[in-house]
């Protein structure tokens, strides 16, 4: 487990992280979201020691990073592809790692065989395209078994092949019990591998739940119902309208937002109105998370700005 706790960075009189509070728990893969400059990346420097809070804690498995006696056997982290020296074979690469942490070098050639990078460990990591150096450093993160795993932007320069092999990984880890952490811009992809969400905006939290709840309370989240019967129709809508629920007609149907599907149909029900369809029209976790970061984005495009105004 991660826990944050008032966590808090200020260089000079610019707050990038501020009073974060949050747990990231074993067993599930937590999505790590926010608009570019929301403070992700200094958040996950702090967690690794890499930065130091200005206020406030972070413990991996209850410890400071710093107290850890070999780290990569406690968290493992891919945060920068490109931290390699670029005249250092892969192997050679994951061989220092190792012996740095006493883990043994079969170890190497396991997290090398798990990644895809058998046939090239003997080439220079220099020379390894955007998605071969996404493999290795997962094979880092990888290299000491940790219990907790942390992840910045994984399937960057991967083909569709790689990232539903990322994907998969993500969920094997958690299925295994592994607290898993990534970060990522993707949100199809994130919304087929995150069970649980972390959202920050101006290094502030803005979200901490599961990925359903944070889907369901979008504003595009709705009820649809079709019936032939129009003045049933406008009865429910009525009945719906006096609850408080927002409802737009279209035809032989109903959108309705701020009601459940169950209350939607009861009261269908106790109208005897009859239905040939009921269900839930759930936002995408881009719209939900659009909704949620509207006002958190420090850099917008023009045509954005003058919608927002």
């Amino acid at each position: 487990m991660i826990t944050l706790r008032g966590l808090t960075k200020r260089y000079g009189a610019a707050t990038a992280v501020d009073n974060l509070t949050f747990d990231i728990s074993p067993g599930i893969v937590t999505g790590f979201l926010g608009p570019n400059g929301a403070g992700k990346s200094t958040t996950m420097r702090m967690i690794l020691g890499l930065d130091r809070p200005t206020s406030g804690s972070v413990l991996v498995g209850g410890r400071q990073y710093a107290a850890l006696r070999h780290p990569l056997r406690e968290i493992g982290a891919l945060l920068d592809a490109k931290a390699v020296h670029p005249g250092r074979t892969a192997r050679n690469h994951l061989l220092a790692m190792a012996r740095s942490n006493g883990i043994d070098r079969e170890r190497v050639d396991e997290v090398l065989a798990t990644v895809g990078l058998t046939e090239v460990a003997g080439r220079r990591a220099g020379g390894f395209s955007l998605g071969m150096g996404q493999r290795l450093g997962i094979a880092g993160a990888l290299l000491g078994d940790p219990p907790v795993l942390m992840f910045d932007e994984p399937v960057n320069g991967l083909d569709p092949d790689g990232v539903r092999w990322v994907r998969q990984l993500m969920r094997s880890l958690a299925e295994e019990g592994r607290t898993v952490f990534v970060s990522s811009h993707l949100m199809s992809e994130m919304q087929l591998t995150a069970d649980h969400l972390v959202v920050i905006g101006r290094g502030r939290l803005i979200a901490d739940a599961p990925i359903e709840e944070v889907i369901a309370a979008s504003s595009l989240t709705a009820v649809r119902v079709r019936s032939p019967e129009p003045s049933g129709l406008a009865a429910l809508r009525e009945r719906l309208a006096a609850r408080g629920a927002g409802v737009e007609s279209r035809d032989d149907e109903l959108i309705v937002t701020g009601a459940t599907v169950e209350e939607v149909g009861d009261l269908a029900h106790g109208l005897g109105l009859r239905l040939h369809e009921l269900c839930t029209r759930e936002a995408s976790l881009e719209q939900a998370y659009m909704e949620l970061t509207a006002g958190s984005i420090e850099f917008a495009a023009g045509g954005r700005n003058e919608e927002a105004a």
